[in-house]
């Protein structure tokens, strides 16, 4: 039999030339003299009727780290909390932080409310909005979902970059000069709308585990980097995307970039494995990360219903009433305003304010600015627990 290496497609390069900006940057002489004549970019081979040959142990971790999505999505999914939001925060907020952008959960909470003055804050509730499109989207993946996905996550904060696949040469690496030092020069952007189709045509195979296939999905996607910026949330939205379309997940988003982020040097280390011809990596990277983050994920759940029957000892109220209604809010949204009580239980101003001050009498709400108008209150025990699963997903398995 072949082996792996031989059987997948590993990526070539090619010569192209590069012309300097103008005006020239500013950078030492060596580095200008590096930058001079052809670079090498890569050339990832089209993989829409490849045969996927993965070994019997990557294969079968895979199934059993399906399985575990499948029971963990069902068992939230009958909780009537509302986790599935909660969750997907996580997931977009540990997305982030693989690309080393970092926000607590009190910021992220109140960047919701446009209420934060951290911009990171702000890119991690973007990412929230591409993973709400790529689960909104999951059952029609093509060029134009994935575009839509980019859409979501850069339309405020870099626009230009959006609405279609790059027309320039992007690398990884190396610095901003040039990309002939980089450590990876994805293909260059005539190949991009190709590769891409080609890609959606992978996508939509039968044939395959879903697990391994929305790995190897993945890592062809950020092999080709289609975008400018934001390729690694947006490839990560498309991952989830296919997890959904294949049937493995129907109520949450499973928070499989916390599990990520405990080993972000084996993820890179796998997608590099990917582009060497060896597929069994990355499928494997992402079978362990869907381990570490569903034993996170059922962490933050437990703490969650601790807090939420703190309340009802804490703040008795009948079922149905704005109180009990406020409660559940406040495990999705943590960080409110009266206004936002008002609009999402669609009760009066007074009402509101009326269940506000019972949790605040009860410790459960705290003021987090001292405005006598415009006030804002957030819950200090949800925040921590979101912060509690922030620091495990952060920790380093040995």
């Amino acid at each position: 039999m072949l082996s792996e290496a031989l059987q997948w497609p590993a990526i070539t390069t090619e010569s192209r030339p590069w012309k300097m900006d103008s005006p020239r940057p500013v950078a030492s002489r060596s580095q200008l003299r590096l930058a001079s004549g052809d670079y090498q970019a890569a050339v990832p081979p089209m993989i829409a009727e490849s045969n996927v040959q993965l070994d019997a142990e990557v294969l079968a971790a895979a199934d059993d780290a399906s399985a575990e999505l499948a029971r963990f999505d069902a068992e939230v999914g009958m909780i009537t909390a509302p986790f599935a939001s909660i969750l997907l925060r996580t997931e977009s907020a540990s997305s982030s932080e693989v690309e080393n952008l970092t926000s607590s959960a009190k910021q992220v909470a109140l960047a919701e409310l446009d209420a934060s003055k951290s911009g990171n804050a702000r890119l991690v509730v973007a990412n929230v909005r591409a993973m709400n499109a790529a689960i909104d989207l999951a059952d029609e993946i093509g060029e134009e979902a994935i575009i839509a996905m980019h859409h979501a996550l850069l339309s405020e904060s870099a626009p230009h970059f959006t609405g279609k696949f790059r027309d320039e040469q992007v690398w990884i690496g190396g610095g901003g000069v040039s990309p002939h030092a980089a450590l990876f020069v994805p293909p260059h952007h005539d190949r991009v709308q190709g590769l891409m189709a080609d890609l959606v045509k992978f996508s939509r195979r039968t044939d395959i585990p879903v697990l391994a296939h929305a790995a190897i999905a993945h890592a062809q996607f950020e092999t080709i980097h289609p975008f400018p910026d934001g390729n690694g949330r947006t490839g990560r939205a498309l991952l989830h995307s296919m997890i959904r379309h294949g049937g493995l997940t129907r109520n949450v988003t499973v928070p499989v970039s916390a599990g990520l982020l405990q080993d972000t040097d084996a993820y890179f280390a796998a997608l590099t494995e990917y582009r060497n011809g060896t597929p069994s990596a990355i499928v494997t990277a992402v079978s362990d990360a869907v381990f570490a983050a569903i034993n996170n994920g059922r962490q933050l759940v437990d703490e969650l219903r601790a807090v939420a029957a703190s309340w009802e000892e804490q703040v008795p109220a009948r079922r149905g009433s704005t109180g009990i209604r406020l409660r559940e809010l406040l495990l999705r949204q943590p960080v409110v305003h009266a206004r936002l009580i008002s609009e999402e239980l669609n009760v009066s101003a007074v009402a509101a304010q009326t269940a506000i001050d019972r949790m605040v009498a009860a410790g459960a709400l705290v003021q987090t600015n001292n405005y006598k108008r415009n006030r804002i209150w957030h819950s200090p025990e949800v925040l921590a627990a979101l912060d509690r699963f922030g620091a495990r997903a952060r920790r380093r398995r040995l």
